[in-house]
């Protein structure tokens, strides 16, 4: 397929004032070329600087733009469900608010559908420092073992979805483990996933806030947790 019949592309948005402007204006550009129809989808999670008015601007200047604002930062995972509800189209992209993906690769994505109901992007090379990239290659490793996730990069921001998969699909993560989950769902689930490379850029506004360490030692705990959740649970 090298064109979709609808599809709805969102992005979560913490204090990115600096991004969300360019974030809206490059979905905009690429979105006509690839669907007959389209929705841009800006989460605001509980933002404390512009990010809400500017959005809020967005959205009034163009009937494809909606926003969702939280009143409270509920975290990556509360984000991405937020946009996974808000979502009515036939397919569903996310990717980060802080532009370090280029959207128009999305067409990369298209040729696998709809063989596959879930295509996900891995990072080419990606833009980070060592003990990042060495703590992704641990959780990357038990990902696969613990759920057979057909990935080597399960927390790229770069993901296209069947809208049908959320009708049996429902994560409930609010954090860090929520693309886990919902892989890890997805899999058990019976859907099929393939995987295909992106490339990463270096963030040019804002402040990343994946690399707390005690966001990390959580996800690893709940790694487990899920794991003995989703196994415990009858299969869809």
């Amino acid at each position: 397929m090298d064109r979709l019949p609808s599809i709805s592309a969102f992005f979560p948005a913490y204090n990115e004032e600096g991004n969300v402007t360019a974030m809206v204006e490059r979905f905009t550009a690429v979105l006509p070329q690839l669907a007959d129809d389209y929705e841009i989808i800006v989460v605001n999670d509980g933002s404390r600087d512009r990010t809400a008015e500017i959005a809020d601007g967005l959205a009034a200047a163009d009937p494809h733009v909606r926003v969702v604002h939280h009143g409270q930062n509920r975290g990556y995972g509360g984000a991405l469900k937020s946009g996974f509800d808000a979502s009515q189209k036939a397919y569903v992209f996310f990717t980060d608010g802080d532009g370090q993906f280029d959207v128009a690769e999305i067409a990369n994505l298209l040729p696998h559908i709809p063989e596959y109901d879930v295509v996900i992007g891995y990072r080419i090379d990606r833009a980070e420092g060592g003990l990042r990239r060495l703590n992704a290659g641990a959780w990357n490793f038990l990902v696969r073992q613990l759920f057979g996730i057909p990935s080597r990069d399960v927390d790229c921001a770069f993901k296209l979805f069947d809208r049908r998969v959320f009708d049996v699909v429902h994560p409930e993560a609010e954090g860090a483990m929520i693309s886990t989950e919902i892989l890890a769902r997805t899999v058990r689930a019976g859907f099929k996933i393939t995987e295909v490379g992106v490339h990463h850029y270096v963030r040019r506004h804002g402040t990343p806030t994946g690399a707390n360490p005690l966001v990390i030692a959580r996800a690893f705990y709940e790694l487990f947790r899920l794991y003995r959740r989703i196994t415990g649970e009858r299969r869809p």
